[in-house]
């Protein structure tokens, strides 16, 4: 039994005639009998009866046919649903990201995403990038924005890797006080060397965080230990802290930008940066809706590092 018979059965009941049936269907009369035998044949019973050129339904025929109409509404039904997830009008997409690239890349993702394709639901995971590693390689999210420094190797768990920026690491700080790192000439802000960091009262990050993990690593290799004013603290606290005086803090460049009541200063070791990728399961196809939300964070990466916006000096487009 198969949709093409239960069709042409429900059509031969709908109009009480093969000839109509037939052409309704778009079919030679013969083709259309043929297929009402042959369901007959399967199911073991007559569906209908013939006089004089016209055709009635039997008991048994009378029994299948809401039966008949319900499989072909569920198939229509079933096609109409596939057809608005691959033209994006429904559907559900799940994206990982890490809580630093939540407050900045992804708000504007999001944001562009949303008013794209209105009717795709979107899930949201925050964790840190070893935690979405693991998430999507147990199929838990779909798509997922990680971060690495050029000191982690976290990244090669991941199956598919896509960079797509560069950030660089910035210092915050309260702009109502002094800046501990302004030339005394001039007064103006500068890049920053590791080794004057080290003076200044630092609001560090908990030991779990890949930031954290990068500049201590950092601050290893140069042979200097980081002054420690506040220590444990997460990102939205961090900024707040810095921006009462009690010490700075280093953030990516995005998240600096998103908090303009901060003085930002750059670090001057190019190598303390990070990458930002999009990762994916490269054993399984993208959804239509993962396949469009890594379009729109591509765009969004583009418009971030378009020469003139306010983190073309800190964040660069990697392809």
């Amino acid at each position: 039994m198969n949709l093409e018979q239960l069709r042409g059965f429900a059509e031969i009941a709908q109009t009480g005639h093969f000839t109509r049936a037939a052409e309704r269907l778009h079919l030679a009369q013969p083709s259309l009998s043929r297929q009402l035998q042959t369901l007959e044949a399967e199911l073991g019973v007559e569906l209908v009866t013939r006089a004089r050129g016209n055709v009635s339904l039997t008991a048994a025929g009378e029994r299948l046919l809401p039966i008949a109409r319900r499989m072909l509404a569920d198939a229509q039904a079933a096609r109409d649903e596939m057809a608005d997830l691959a033209g994006l009008r429904r559907g559900r997409i799940r994206l990982g990201a890490t809580p630093t690239l939540c407050t900045s890349l992804v708000a504007d993702v999001l944001a562009e995403y949303r008013a794209r394709y209105p009717g795709i639901d979107v899930e949201i995971l925050e964790r840190g990038s070893r935690s979405l590693i693991t998430a999507l390689m147990e199929g838990a999210i779909d798509v997922a924005l990680i971060v690495t420094s050029v000191s982690s190797g976290a990244a090669r768990a991941v199956l598919e890797r896509e960079p797509i920026l560069g950030e660089r690491l910035v210092v915050v700080s309260d702009p109502g006080r002094p800046d501990p790192f302004a030339r005394a000439e001039g007064g103006d802000a500068r890049a920053v060397e590791l080794h004057e960091l080290a003076r200044v009262p630092q609001i560090l990050f908990p030991e779990n965080y890949e930031l954290r993990v990068t500049l201590d690593a950092a601050f290893r290799a140069s042979g200097h230990a980081p002054l420690v004013a506040v220590e444990g603290a997460e990102m939205d606290a961090a900024l707040s802290f810095a921006g009462r005086g009690i010490g700075v803090a280093v953030v990516p460049a995005m998240v600096a930008a998103g908090h303009p009541g901060l003085r930002a200063a750059p670090l001057a070791d190019s190598a303390l940066a990070r990458t930002v990728s999009i990762a994916r399961r490269s054993d399984t196809a993208p959804t239509h809706a993962g396949a469009a939300l890594q379009g729109v964070i591509r765009d969004v990466a583009d418009r971030v590092t378009a020469p003139g916006s306010a983190l073309a000096r800190t964040v660069t487009r990697v392809r």
